[in-house]
């Protein structure tokens, strides 16, 4: 029994952030993947892995779709073959994205605004697979599920100094008459499409293009009005007023008047990558043959073709 001394206060423990979670996450997957195959008995999970580029849709980009500025995807997750059409999946995922007005139309270049970001991001989906593997060598597919994601925007100051945005309340975040402040860790549905193709029994290699819904328009810090310039500057100093509007910067005039229309709040932000996928089944067989355990064959619920000619 635990003594109770009076007038000793009880500390809370502060709650671990999303970053740290996800990086200890990140930390255990191996340790998970070399213990999983000890634990199941069946052949139908699967080692996954993404390797690609994203980008990001919003109010700093005026095309929907485009290569300019996107960076790279890296994925490490699991499958698991429900059935020949259907496919549970898991992924954590590390990217990143960036946009410039630089590289946008007359009226970004004169806003002058810029951003990027760091992306951890967490699927749980189910993937469907038009045909089936037991008896095509090759099939398209589609997904789609729930998330997480976690991202901290930012920009650079003139003198290169690289500045986290949301603290800064730039469209008035949190303070009288302005937007609501936006979390940095959200929910987000994963929607794609992809082909694979089945090199054996265990080995598959594909395509996919992914596509993550947001729930903010706030990815790139950019969506409604301008706060006014006096107040924002006396609420969070003055390299807030400085970098929510930076057309100064390029001779295009003096910060707007409050309630002038900063982006577009009218459509969420969004962002999609492009990514050679690869999944591999034999490291649970070769495990037990490893390890000195019973390799007990159960029926496969996705071989390949060539299956059929034994």
């Amino acid at each position: 029994m635990l003594l109770q001394y009076p007038g000793k206060p009880k500390i809370k423990p502060l709650a671990p952030s999303f970053t740290t979670i996800i990086y200890n996450a990140m930390r255990l997957l191996p340790l998970l993947f070399t213990l999983l195959p000890a634990a199941v008995c069946g052949q139908n999970f699967h080692l996954a892995a993404r390797i690609g580029m994203a980008n990001y849709q919003g109010d700093l980009q005026t095309k929907k779709i485009t290569l300019k500025n996107a960076k790279f995807l890296g994925s490490l997750g699991l499958h698991y073959d429900v059935t020949e059409h259907i496919t549970a999946r898991t992924y954590f995922s590390l990217t990143s994205v960036a946009a410039h007005d630089k590289d946008g139309n007359d009226y970004m270049r004169q806003r002058n605004l810029s951003f990027g970001t760091k992306i951890f991001d967490w699927e749980l989906s189910a993937q469907y697979n038009i045909l089936s593997l037991n008896d095509n060598w090759c099939t398209p597919y589609v997904y789609a599920g729930i998330g997480l994601f976690h991202f901290k925007p930012y920009t650079h100051t003139p003198d290169g100094t690289k500045t986290f945005l949301q603290p800064l309340s730039t469209e008035g975040q949190g303070l009288p008459g302005g937007a609501k402040p936006y979390k940095l860790t959200q929910f987000h549905i994963p929607l794609g499409i992809g082909a694979l193709y089945a090199i054996n029994e265990d080995v598959r290699v594909g395509l996919e293009l992914g596509y993550r819904k947001l729930f903010t328009d706030y990815l790139d810090d950019v969506s409604g009005e301008y706060y006014d310039e006096m107040a924002l500057a006396a609420a969070k100093g003055a390299l807030a007023a400085e970098l929510a509007y930076r057309g100064d910067e390029v001779g295009a005039g003096p910060y707007p008047a409050a309630k002038t229309m900063r982006g577009s709040p009218k459509s969420k932000d969004g962002y999609y990558y492009f990514a050679l996928t690869v999944t591999v089944r034999s490291f649970i067989d070769q495990y037990k043959r490893i390890a000195g355990l019973p390799t007990y064959k159960k029926e496969k619920k996705v071989g390949c073709p060539a299956n059929r000619l034994y």
